[in-house]
């Protein structure tokens, strides 16, 4: 028996029960049926960060290449035509999150949905950072702000589902009052008893945050552990951990965790550019191990090495919707936009996909800075577009050593033979669950 082969098989035995019992539980089917509705907004926001970044951008890499920047004067001022769409789907994420999480599980309790969704979404903006100067932040109505929007969304789906089911808090409208005026005085106490706990409970926590809330309260307990660690290999693969993390649950990691790697390795990348300007090579920059090395070899397709998981996909799947949304993403994950991966397939929260999502870029990391110690190739000291499709950044960050291509390619090859086997387990699980929902429909006939 081949290595694969056991390995199918051991994920089979473990992985798939699991993900079969997961499935199956409410909070987890409210949060991934809520991802999985967002997708067409994701999906077209995605497409708009590719033309913007790709096209529009005088960095792009498309742009660059085929200077179109020399070409179209003014090439930037035409993102504005696009830029309207990402305020319509992923700068709104969180929002749209939130509302469909409550909804979904109070629809699994046999709650009002609506009304759920609608108060999640009002809470949502109860426990929102206060206006500054009469202006709201939209900081955390996006991705940066989906963690929240998951708690939320879970906390009001249960507890306002419960409260609604309570006799002794609900008010009976006479027979002749239309429906809909019934529907919502029938739940009116539970929302109102829902909306000022929340509200209390935003007031005490700006008390002990001195304004912040809870966005201050998630983002202190996410940056605190980060601003210990240190310029060093370990220090890089911790972060780059931390930030996949933070997408399985939702969150933008690189942008959480932005602030703190930005000042961490400002220097160490100025330094290695000084030197490969100075110098006329990379080869000798005297710090090899920046966040360079994450970018250069473990985000291909972005976070978690995604353009590996799409190809896996669209070799080893046999799940349509799998295959759909690998083709539809295959496009963005070239240029490292992955929020249609995301968000759709999903990962977020995913049982099957968070190991290999946190394993990958990992195991990139190491080879290519194996590639550096042993000589192979210089360190990645050139600014490269984080739109420069994956296996081309070691190349062009290298200064044009042909190995870093190859490194590259390695990587990418070594993603695909990471996913494969739990794209098949995610089959394998799917199937199984279908088996299980017919056999139980079969039993109630």
């Amino acid at each position: 028996m081949s290595f694969m082969t056991k390995l199918e098989s051991s994920m089979e035995r473990i992985l798939v029960p699991i993900a079969t019992k997961l499935n199956a539980q409410r909070h987890v089917c409210a949060v991934r049926d809520a991802f999985i509705l967002t997708f067409p907004l994701t999906m077209a926001g995605s497409l708009m960060v590719l033309i913007n970044n790709v096209l529009l951008h005088p960095d792009g890499f498309i742009a660059k290449l085929l200077h179109l920047g020399d070409l179209i004067p003014n090439l930037a001022d035409y993102q504005a035509i696009f830029a309207p769409v990402l305020n319509g789907s992923l700068n709104i994420l969180a929002i749209l999150i939130v509302f469909l999480i409550a909804r979904n599980l109070a629809r699994s309790l046999g709650a009002d949905d609506l009304l759920t969704g609608l108060t999640a979404v009002s809470v949502f903006f109860i426990m929102y950072p206060a206006a500054v100067d009469g202006n709201i932040t939209m900081q955390y109505m996006g991705p940066q702000g989906l963690f929240v929007a998951l708690i939320i969304g879970l906390i009001v789906g249960e507890l306002l589902s419960r409260l609604s089911k309570t006799p002794k808090l609900e008010i009976k409208m006479p027979e002749q009052v239309p429906p809909a005026v019934s529907r919502t005085f029938k739940i009116l106490l539970p929302i109102i008893i829902v909306t000022v706990g929340f509200s209390v409970l935003n007031f005490v926590l700006g008390k002990v945050t001195n304004g912040g809330g809870i966005h201050t309260i998630i983002y202190n307990l996410l940056q605190a552990p980060l601003t210990k660690l240190g310029d060093s290999i370990v220090s890089v693969v911790v972060m780059a951990l931390v930030s996949n993390l933070l997408w399985i649950m939702g969150i933008h990691g690189p942008n959480t965790i932005a602030a703190v790697r930005d000042t961490m390795f400002a220097e160490p990348n100025a330094a290695n550019l000084a030197f490969a300007q100075a110098n006329g090579s990379a080869w000798g920059a005297p710090f090899p191990t920046t966040w360079a090395l994450v970018d250069g070899f473990s985000n291909y397709g972005g976070s978690g090495c995604t353009l590996g998981l799409i190809i896996a996909i669209l070799i080893f799947s046999r799940m349509k919707d799998q295959k759909d949304i690998a083709k539809l993403s295959i496009g963005p994950g070239l240029f490292n936009i992955n929020e249609s991966v995301i968000f759709g397939l999903p990962i977020v929260l995913n049982p099957i996909f968070i190991i290999p999502f946190l394993l990958v870029p990992v195991v990139n990391l190491l080879i290519g800075y194996a590639a550096i110690v042993v000589k192979l190739i210089p360190p990645i000291a050139y600014g490269v577009p984080w739109t420069t499709p994956g296996p081309l950044i070691p190349f062009v960050g290298t200064g044009g050593e042909i190995m870093g291509l190859v490194v590259g390619i390695v990587c990418l090859a070594v993603s695909v033979l990471i996913y494969a086997p739990f794209v098949i387990a995610s089959n394998k699980a799917a199937a199984k669950s279908q088996e299980e929902g017919l056999n139980a429909d079969t039993e109630t006939m």
